[in-house]
This record gives C-alpha cells, structure tokens and sequence, in this order.
C-alpha cells in the first residue's frame, strides 16, 4: 500500500512537471516563453506569446495531466480520494524538476484534476470562469475569483476532503497571481481582446 502511495504521488508529481507551454515553445517556435511576457509557462502565456493553437495545445496537455494524476487511484487500484493525489500534479505544475521548478500558476491542472474527480462541478466553474472573464476581459481576475468561489461552492458537497483540497488550490493560486492582483488594482492588469472590460479600454 505504502508503495503504491509513495508511486502515485510520484507519478503525479512528474505527471505536473511535463512543462507544456516550455516545450511546446522550444520545440515548435523556437521562443522560450519564461523570457517573454509575463515569464510564466502556463496557458496564459502561451496563448499571448505564441498565439491561439500552440495556447490550445498547452491547455490541453495542462488539463489532461491533472486529469491523469486524478485517475491514477482507480488505475492502481487504491481506495483513496482522487483530490489527495491530484494535489502533487498541481504542485508539479507550479514547481516543475524538468524546468528548474519555475511553472505555471495551475489554474488549468487544477481544472483537470477536478475533472477527474466531478465532472459536473467543473463545467460549473468553468461556466463562471467564462462569464468572469468576458466581463472583466482579465484571465487573472476570472480565474482567482472563479478559485475561490469553487471553495465555497465545494463545501455545498459535504466531502472535507474535496472542500480542503480546492482551499489549498485557491491559496495557492491567490499566492501565484500575487502580482496580477497588484496589477488590477492599479488598474494595469493585462486584457484579452475581446469582452466587456476590452471594449471599456477601448473607448
């Protein structure tokens, strides 16, 4: 059992650590993306600094990892909740061994491991991450605020588990938005172009 434990977070771990937005930019654009932009590896920066397909791409590979890590329980066979394994993807994903531990912000492998344990409750947020950031036209503003209303949302589910894991993922994820939340009170947060809140920038 304890092999198996030790394996999975492991497994999870380096699942986290595959550093999606760095090789899809080294291999396919030549452009290390942590020298551009924000200086961050995740979705976000790979969608501004490489533009809409290498961003889809490396949505995609965040996502399913944290989906993966929270299906290695069933995989191995191991009665133990799915948030508890998923939790190392997410700190892979942050502090990544095979790219100097210097990672994304895990919104997107948040999401994925959320997926593997209830689908429902994530297209939930994500419906509210959706309408956050077309008022806001703000990523940072959607997905920290779409965090910490999961939290609250989650203790509707009565599983503590489920509930503490999505807390640590919210201050985790507060913590790595640090500078974005300084950013949009100074109202000099970065916008996508499209929106409610791009069209005020506009005028």
């Amino acid at each position: 059992m304890q092999v198996k434990l030790i394996s999975m977070f492991l497994l999870a771990y380096l699942l986290g650590s595959t550093p999606a937005g760095v090789w899809v930019g080294k291999l396919l654009y030549k452009t290390d993306i942590r020298e551009h932009g924000s200086g961050n590896s995740g979705t976000t920066n790979a969608f501004r600094v490489l533009g809409k397909q290498a961003g889809i791409m490396v949505l995609l590979v965040d996502v399913l990892k944290g989906t993966a890590a929270g299906l290695l329980p069933l995989l191995f066979n191991v009665d133990i909740h799915p948030m508890i394994i998923g939790i190392a993807a997410i700190i892979g994903h942050v502090f990544p061994i095979f790219a100097k531990f210097k990672g994304g912000k895990a919104v997107a492998t948040s999401a994925g491991v959320a997926i593997a344990y209830n689908p429902l409750f994530l297209l939930v947020m994500v419906a509210i991450f959706l309408i956050l950031l077309y008022v806001a036209s703000m990523v940072s503003f959607a997905s920290v605020t779409t965090l910490i209303l999961a939290f609250f949302a989650s203790l509707f589910l009565q599983d503590w588990i489920f509930s503490t894991m999505v807390f640590i993922i919210m201050v985790l994820v507060v913590v790595r938005h640090k500078e974005n939340i300084k950013r949009i009170r100074e109202g000099k947060e970065n916008k996508v172009p499209f929106g409610l809140g791009a069209k005020d920038k506009q005028k």
